[in-house]
């Protein structure tokens, strides 16, 4: 009988090392990516910024802005290959819960409104729409309203 052996997941502090691969994974999943400097100045301000490896492989980061009791999730991305698998998930429950430990009480983020599958994510999680930021993102045709949206994060589930 051969046991068929599940690659390993892990959930890592990002180094300068990670964001060459970060930014193969942003400049395809977002029409208007981050870029290397908003990465490096992200790691150099002291943010949780995140990557999770599947078997090694980068394949999904974050980064957490935490300010006294809350936290801004400022960017999140899966590889599209794994996307829809259930690690926008982990990542997004792991971000939760380091704000969490990081004494946030509340996590707040942006979305663009035409980001259906985030969206529908976040709304999984709990999180509640509690405004609008006009013309907050670049578009194709010009710009784009976010919807920003809020989660208390005394208890973490889903």
């Amino acid at each position: 009988m051969n046991a068929v052996l599940e690659p390993v997941v892990e959930m890592l502090p990002m180094s300068a090392r990670d964001i060459d691969d970060i930014l193969r994974i942003e400049y395809r999943v977002y029409s208007h990516p981050w870029s290397r400097a908003n990465f490096t100045d992200s790691i150099d301000s002291g943010y949780s910024c995140w990557v999770c490896r599947v078997g090694g492989e980068l394949i999904g980061y974050f980064v957490l802005m935490l300010a006294v009791d809350e936290a801004h999730l400022l960017t999140i991305g899966v590889i599209e290959k794994r996307q829809g698998l259930g690690f926008g998930a982990r990542l997004l429950r792991h971000a939760m819960e380091v704000a969490r430990l990081g004494g946030a009480a509340t996590l707040l983020l942006e979305v663009r409104p035409s980001n259906e599958r985030a969206l529908a994510l976040y709304r999984h999680f709990g999180f509640r729409q509690i405004g609008v930021r006009r013309g907050y993102y670049a578009a194709s045709a010009g710009r784009e309203d976010a919807l920003v949206l809020a989660r208390a994060l005394e208890e973490i589930r889903a």
